[in-house]
């Protein structure tokens, strides 16, 4: 029996609090045990990890996007009714906010803080642009052949985010629930509309690419994602 929609946002909260419980509170673990690039270290590989774990976790259920960008252009592939996207994405940032609080209890740290990390300018915005479109052409191009290998390659591929300047969030949720999170991993609300216009700018063009470079993507995209909620 295929999940239903209420059991697909639920999976989609649930995973993008995880996601974000990991990041955020890795990156207080690290900044607390270290400093600098330790502590970026330390939430690199647990980031990295938590993601494989979630997305194997909840892949069956949901597809596991957790990230409204990925949504998009799975809707726009045909992947995701577009009549479910919008509770999709809601799902998502909800979620990320329940993940920033989480960490920010375990830690004993205020439920949301304003950050006063400073994220800005044009190598800034272009590497979340790159970082994003990195991200989806990894989906995308493991999607046509290797769909199973999906959690893996998303996984290694956040992983080496030390590669941007930004640290690459690549997800507009995320980048939004850190901004009330005034820790190492904490981007300043003001800065948030840059990272995320790049960040869908990024989506776009990789999913682009992808439509010249498989032109069955659409129909593959559909089916991927049909194969995943019906296991």
């Amino acid at each position: 029996m295929k999940p239903t929609l209420l059991q697909r946002i639920v999976a989609e909260f649930t995973g993008t609090l995880l996601l974000l419980a990991a990041v955020v509170g890795s990156g207080i673990m690290g900044e607390r045990l270290a400093a600098g690039n330790v502590a970026l270290l330390v939430n690199t590989i647990a980031t990295g990890a938590a993601l494989v774990a979630i997305i194997l976790a909840f892949g069956s259920i949901s597809g596991a996007h957790l990230n409204p960008a990925v949504t998009l252009a799975h809707a726009w592939q045909g992947g995701v009714a577009w009549r479910a996207t919008p509770a999709y994405i809601a799902a998502q940032i909800a979620g990320a906010f329940a993940g920033v609080a989480t960490a920010h209890l375990m830690f004993g740290l205020t439920l949301f803080t304003a950050s006063t990390h400073v994220r800005t300018g044009p190598s800034q915005l272009f590497s979340e642009f790159v970082a994003t479109f990195g991200l989806l052409s990894v989906i995308w191009g493991c999607a046509k052949r290797r769909p199973s290998a999906v959690p893996f390659a998303v996984g290694a591929y956040i992983t080496a985010y030390w590669f941007t300047a930004s640290t690459s969030f690549a997800n507009p949720a995320v980048t939004i629930a850190r901004s009330v999170s005034n820790t190492f991993a904490g981007i300043r609300p003001a800065d948030t509309a840059g990272f995320v216009t790049a960040q869908f700018a990024g989506s776009v063009a990789a999913t682009s690419l992808f439509r010249w470079l498989v032109p069955s993507l659409r129909k593959e995209a559909s089916a991927v994602v049909e194969e995943q909620v019906s296991n």
